[in-house]
């Protein structure tokens, strides 16, 4: 079995959209991310959690909503994910759907950021009616982004903090996202299959090469003159 010190710490971003101090979603995703770093442990693997609360950059967000413009902020959040070796992903749920905050988070990012990384998703609410929302609305997102989902998405009502079976599904989605950042999955998709994928310009950071700049198709499209 390898150990800690044969490679590089596990990177798990938890990404919450609660809006209180604390907050269910954040205290949701907090219980996973920590069975997360204890399931490694066994594993022989260390796993350091960066949080991004979207309540702070939540006027940062709206911004770039309607103008494309990113702060400093905000781009310090997409760097945490777009460095990350696993993500939880955590939003209260209103009328019936993830927060309008989480989905304009997630709506902003490049399409090619987060290509293959393991995601758990997470929701609360007020009541159990809203139960498959994470599987029934949130997993379509993360499925158009390319992500990994784990099998097991995690949701609690009132009712269910106290529930022995919420610590069941965390334990066993812990165990799921481990076991994907552990395959490498994302890491090898970028180092043997990126190519593969049809990207947007201005994607993946930059790192398209096969665009000649110098053509006159694309001065004139930066507002130049064709040769």
């Amino acid at each position: 079995m390898s150990t800690a010190g044969d490679q590089e710490p596990f990177r798990l971003a938890v990404v919450s959209a609660g809006t209180g101090d604390p907050s269910a979603s954040r205290l949701l995703a907090d219980r996973a991310a920590e069975r997360a770093v204890a399931v490694a442990a066994r594993h022989g693997m260390t796993v350091t959690v960066s949080v991004i609360e979207l309540r702070e950059i939540s006027a940062d967000i709206s911004t770039a909503v309607v103008s494309r413009l990113f702060t400093p902020k905000l781009q310090r959040a997409i760097t945490v994910l777009g460095e990350a070796d696993g993500i939880i992903a955590s939003t209260p749920v209103y009328k019936a759907g993830p927060s309008g905050l989480f989905t304009s988070f997630f709506h902003v990012l490049d399409n090619d950021l987060l290509i293959g990384k393991p995601v758990v998703l997470a929701a609360t609410a007020g009541t159990a009616r809203h139960a498959l929302v994470a599987d029934d609305q949130m997993r379509p997102l993360f499925a158009y982004l390319r992500t990994m989902t784990a099998p097991t998405s995690l949701f609690a009502a009132p009712e269910d903090w106290s529930d022995p079976a919420l610590n069941k599904r965390i334990d066993r989605a812990a165990l799921e996202l481990v076991l994907l950042m552990e395959s490498g999955f994302a890491r090898k998709i970028r180092d043997e299959s990126w190519d593969s994928y049809q990207h947007e310009y201005g994607s993946a950071g930059g790192t398209e090469t096969s665009i000649d700049l110098g053509s006159d198709l694309m001065r004139l499209a930066t507002g130049g003159s064709a040769s």
